[in-house]
C-alpha cells in the first residue's frame, strides 16, 4: 500500500508549502528544511517556523504512547497533506485516515475526512471540479428605498438616510448592530430627557423657582440635552452632512437642521441673552425662552422611530427566514462501505448518497434511489396533500418525508437548491421597482427643498405679524413633521412583505412591475395539459382499421418505440401502456418530430408516423366529445389507426375559473389538441375561449392578438416551449418543472401547475397594490395635512400653534404606521 508522501509536487520545480499549502519553488522560496533525505520548501519566515516547532521538535509523550517502549523510526514522524484543506498532518495526531485506490490519506479532522469519503475525486483531481471559494469578507447591504445602493457591510444610505439591509436573508441569530445601536442610544436618550421635560413642564404644576433660580434650571437643562444632541442624535447629522455632500436631501437634513437649530437658539439664548430685544426676556425670571425640551424630546422621539422603524423592517424577511429554515442542519450520508455519518449540511456533496428516515427532513434536492414514501410538499408548493413518490422520483430539499425510510442521491445542493433559488428570486423582487414607485420618487426629488421653503416663508410670516419665538416654533416643527420616509417606504415595504408572503404559498415574483400588471390584466391565458387537466395522461381505447391487418397491441408496441424518442407530454402514456402489457418496443431508425403536427421513423424496417389524425373518422368522435385526445399511427404511409388518451380535469379547475371570472377576468384555453376535445373541456370548466389546434409557435402570435384587441394578457405556461408567448405576454407567468424554478422567460413562477396558483398570484397582486396604495395615501394625505398645519394656518382661528415635540411624534408614527401596514399583508389568505 502506497501512502500521500510528505515531499508534494506542483509540476516541475514547484513545491507546495506543506503548511499554508501556497506554491513555492527553490529560487523564491524563504526558507527550506531536511528531514530524512528530503526537502521542504516554505513560503516565508513564519510557515518555515511553525513547521519546524511542530515537527523538528516532535512532543516524546504522544509519540511514545503509540509506539511503546522501542525507539521511535524515522517514518513515525513522516508528514502527510489533508487533500481536503492542505493542512500538514502527522500519522500519530490525524482525526483519521482513509484508504482510496491504495493510498493512504491523512485528514486533520473528522470534516475534512467526511468531504473526502463523499467524493474523493473531488479533491485529487482539482482541476476537473475546482473547490468553491470561500466566502470571506462581509455580506452585501442595499438601501430598501434605493436598490441601486449596495455597499460591502453595514452602513446607511448615502441617498436617504436609511440603514441598509443585507441582500440575502439569512438565519443567523446575529442581531442587527443598526437595531442595537439605535437602540442603545435611545434608552439613554430616554433617560436623560425625561427629567429635561419634567424640568421644563413641572412649572405649570410646581413653583420649581422656590427651590431653584431659573438660570439654575437652564443650566441643568442645557447639561442634560447636551448628550441627547450631541450624542444620541449624532448618527442624524452625521447623515444630513452625507445627504448634503451628496445633493440628496432627505428626512435626516430636516431632522438636523430642526433640532439643531432649536439646540443653538438655545445655546446662545442661555450663554448670551444680552443679544436678544428686552420683547424677548420673560418679566419675571429676565431669562430668554429656550427649547431644550423640545430638542431633547424630538431626538428620542425619532430614535424610537428608529427603533421601531427597524424591528419592524426586519418582520418584512420573516417569509424568507421560514423558507431558509425548512432546511434541516444535518444530514446522514452513506458512504461506499455502506458505512453512515451524520454530517453538516453545507458538507453535503453531489452525488452523495443520504439517509432519510421517517418523518426526517429531506436534506437537499435529489433523487430518491431505494424505498417508497409520501412526501409533504406543503411548505414549497402550497400542496396540502402529501405526494407519494418512489425509486426514480425527484424529491425536493426542505419538504417532509412520511413515515418510510428512503435513500437518495443528492444532485443540487447548497446554492443550486430550489429552496435558494427560492431566496434568491425572491431577494431580487424585493429590490425591484414597481411603476407606482416613480410618483413617489417625482415627490421626493423635491419634497425636502419644498418643505424647507415652507419652513422660512412660515418663519418669515410669524416674524412679521408675530413674534421671534412663534416664527421659531413655527419653522422648527415644520422641519420635524415633513417625513418623506414615509413616501420612500410606501411601496418598497408592501412589495418585500407580499413577495415574501407569496413565496411561502408557491408563487414567486420575479420583479415587482409584475405584481402592479397581473392586478391590471383582464384575460389569463392557458395551455390544457397539467394546468386544466391532472397531467397523467394514459391509454383509454385502441382502434384499429381493418384494412391495416394489425392487431392493437401490435400498433401500441410500434407507436410506444417510437415515443420513447419524443418529450410530449402523452408520449409517457403510451409507452406506459405497452410496458403493462409487457410490449417490447424496438428500436427506431430516422427519427423525426414537427413540432405541432407529430413524430416519424423506421421501427422493424417499416416507416411510422404518429400524429393528428389527418382525416375525419366517425369512430373518433364520440371519443374527441369526451375530452379525449387522438392522434393516427400511421405505417409506410397507410392509416393502421388509432390511439385515444384520456387526461382527467383537475377538481378545482372548475372553481378557479369561477373564482377568476368573479374578479373579472376572462380565460382563454390554447391547446394543440382537436376542436372537440377543447370544446367539451371548455364546456365542463366553464372557459370564456378557446383555441384548439394551435402549436407552440403559433400561440404568441394569438397573445399578440389579444393584446391588438384592446385586452390586457397573462400567459401561463411551461417557461420551456411556451417561451415566446411567455415574453409577448404582459405578465409571463411558468410553471416550475421539478426543482427548475429560475425561468428567464417569466415575470412570476408558479411551484403548482393549476389555476388555484393564478388565483393565488392574482389575489396577491391585488392585495399588494392596494396596500401600496394606502401606504400613499397615508403618506401624501399625512404630509399634506402636517406641514400646513405645523406652520400655524389654524392658529389665527383656533389659536393652534403645534409644539415641535407633537411634530416630532407625528413623524415617528407617519414612518411606522407605513411598515405596520405593509405588514398586515404576512396575514392574507392566498
Amino acid at each position: 500500500m502506497h501512502e500521500n508522501h510528505q515531499h508534494q509536487t506542483n509540476g516541475e520545480g514547484q513545491f507546495i508549502d506543506p503548511i499554508c499549502g501556497m506554491t513555492v519553488t527553490p529560487e523564491t522560496a524563504a526558507a527550506e528544511f531536511e528531514l530524512a533525505g528530503k526537502t521542504t520548501y516554505f513560503c516565508s519566515k513564519g510557515c518555515f517556523e511553525k513547521f519546524r516547532a511542530q515537527f523538528a521538535a516532535p512532543k516524546p509523550a504522544p509519540a511514545m504512547a503509540q509506539l511503546g517502549r522501542r525507539k521511535p523510526k524515522e517514518e513515525d514522524f513522516q508528514t502527510f497533506v489533508d487533500p481536503v484543506c492542505r493542512m500538514l498532518v502527522r500519522p500519530d495526531t490525524a482525526a483519521g485516515k482513509f484508504d482510496y485506490r491504495g493510498t493512504t490519506y491523512y485528514f486533520c479532522a473528522t470534516g475534512c475526512l467526511n468531504k473526502f469519503r463523499q467524493a474523493p475525486e473531488r479533491f485529487l483531481n482539482p482541476k476537473a471540479e475546482p473547490e468553491p471559494m470561500s466566502g470571506g469578507g462581509e455580506a452585501e447591504y442595499t438601501c430598501p428605498m434605493h436598490p441601486e445602493i449596495v455597499q460591502i457591510g453595514p452602513g446607511t444610505c448615502p441617498k436617504c438616510g436609511m440603514a441598509l439591509e443585507p441582500t440575502v436573508i439569512s438565519l443567523d441569530d446575529q442581531p442587527d448592530p443598526e437595531y442595537l445601536d439605535m437602540k442603545r442610544r435611545f434608552l439613554i436618550s430616554l433617560a436623560l430627557t425625561l427629567p429635561v421635560f419634567a424640568l421644563a413642564m413641572g412649572g405649570m404644576f410646581v413653583d420649581l423657582h422656590a427651590f431653584i433660580s431659573p438660570r439654575a434650571v437652564l443650566w441643568i437643562e442645557f447639561l442634560l440635552t447636551a448628550p441627547v444632541v450631541l450624542y444620541c442624535g449624532f448618527p442624524f447629522f452625521v447623515r444630513a452632512v452625507q445627504s448634503i455632500q451628496n445633493k440628496s436631501p432627505n428626512m435626516f437634513t430636516l431632522i438636523a437642521v430642526g433640532t439643531g437649530a432649536a439646540f443653538l437658539f438655545s445655546d446662545v439664548a442661555l450663554l448670551f441673552p444680552k443679544l436678544f430685544p428686552a420683547s424677548m426676556h420673560d418679566p419675571h425670571t429676565g431669562t430668554v425662552p429656550v427649547y431644550f425640551e423640545s430638542a431633547a424630546v424630538i431626538t428620542t422621539l425619532v430614535l424610537l422611530g428608529q427603533v421601531l422603524e427597524l424591528k419592524a423592517r426586519a418582520r418584512t424577511g420573516t417569509a424568507i427566514r421560514e423558507l431558509l429554515g425548512l432546511a434541516p442542519k444535518t444530514a446522514t450520508v452513506v458512504f461506499e462501505d455502506d458505512t453512515e455519518a451524520e454530517i453538516p449540511l453545507g458538507d453535503v456533496q453531489p452525488g452523495a448518497r443520504l439517509r432519510v428516515r421517517a418523518n426526517e427532513k429531506i436534506p437537499t434536492d435529489g433523487v430518491i434511489l431505494e424505498g417508497t414514501s409520501a412526501i409533504d410538499e406543503s411548505m414549497v408548493t402550497g400542496e396540502p396533500v402529501p405526494v407519494e413518490k418512489t425509486a426514480g422520483d425527484a424529491v425536493i430539499g426542505g419538504t417532509l418525508n412520511g413515515g418510510r425510510a428512503l435513500l437518495m442521491r443528492a444532485d443540487r445542493v447548497g446554492g443550486e437548491t430550489l429552496l435558494a433559488n427560492i431566496v434568491k428570486m425572491v431577494g431580487e423582487a424585493q429590490r425591484s421597482r414597481a411603476p407606482i414607485q416613480r410618483l413617489a420618487d417625482v415627490v421626493a426629488a423635491y419634497f425636502v427643498p419644498a418643505v424647507v421653503l415652507v419652513a422660512v416663508v412660515a418663519f418669515a410670516v410669524w416674524l412679521i405679524f408675530g413674534s421671534l419665538s412663534y416664527a421659531f416654533v413655527a419653522a422648527v416643527s415644520v422641519l420635524i413633521i415633513a417625513c418623506p420616509c414615509a413616501l420612500g417606504l410606501a411601496t418598497p415595504m408592501s412589495i418585500m412583505v407580499g413577495t415574501g408572503h407569496g413565496a411561502k404559498h408557491g408563487v414567486l415574483v420575479k420583479k415587482a412591475e409584475a405584481l402592479e400588471t397581473l392586478e391590471k390584466t383582464d384575460t389569463i391565458v392557458v395551455d390544457k395539459t397539467g394546468t386544466l387537466t391532472e397531467g397523467k395522461p394514459a391509454v383509454a381505447a385502441i382502434l384499429t382499421n381493418e384494412n391495416s391487418k394489425i392487431f392493437e397491441d401490435e400498433l401500441l408496441r410500434l407507436a410506444a418505440s417510437l415515443e420513447k424518442s419524443s418529450e410530449h407530454p402523452l408520449a409517457k402514456a403510451i409507452i406506459e401502456a405497452a410496458a403493462a402489457k409487457n410490449l417490447e418496443t424496438a428500436r427506431v431508425a430516422d427519427f423525426e418530430s414537427t413540432t405541432g403536427v407529430g413524430i416519424a421513423g423506421t421501427v422493424d424496417g417499416r416507416r411510422v408516423r404518429v400524429e393528428k389524425p389527418a382525416t375525419a373518422d366517425p369512430r373518433i368522435d364520440e371519443l374527441l366529445e369526451k375530452g379525449q385526445t387522438v392522434v393516427e399511427v400511421l405505417i409506410d404511409d397507410a392509416s393502421a389507426g388509432y390511439i385515444a388518451i384520456a387526461d382527467r380535469l383537475k377538481e378545482s379547475a372548475k372553481t378557479a375559473v369561477a373564482a377568476l371570472h368573479e374578479a373579472g377576468v376572462r380565460i382563454v384555453m390554447m391547446t394543440g389538441d382537436q376542436e372537440k376535445t377543447a370544446r367539451f373541456v371548455a364546456r365542463e370548466l366553464g372557459i370564456d375561449e378557446f383555441f384548439a389546434g394551435v402549436t407552440p409557435a403559433e400561440k404568441a402570435a394569438k397573445v399578440k392578438a389579444l393584446q391588438a384587441a384592446g385586452k390586457r394578457v397573462a400567459f401561463a405556461g411551461d417557461g420551456v416551449n411556451d417561451a415566446p408567448a411567455l415574453a409577448q405576454a404582459d405578465v409571463g407567468i411558468a410553471f416550475a418543472t421539478g426543482t427548475d424554478v429560475a425561468v428567464e422567460s417569466a415575470d412570476i413562477t408558479l411551484l403548482k401547475s393549476d389555476l388555484d396558483g393564478l388565483l393565488k398570484a392574482r389575489t396577491l397582486s391585488r392585495s399588494t397594490m392596494k396596500n401600496i396604495r394606502q401606504n400613499l395615501f397615508f403618506a401624501f394625505v399625512y404630509n399634506l395635512l402636517g406641514v400646513p398645519l405645523a406652520a400655524g394656518v389654524l392658529f389665527p382661528f383656533f389659536g393652534i400653534l403645534l409644539s415641535p415635540m407633537i411634530a416630532s411624534a407625528a413623524m415617528t408614527f407617519s414612518s411606522v404606521s407605513v411598515i405596520m401596514n405593509a405588514l398586515r399583508l404576512r396575514k392574507l389568505k392566498i
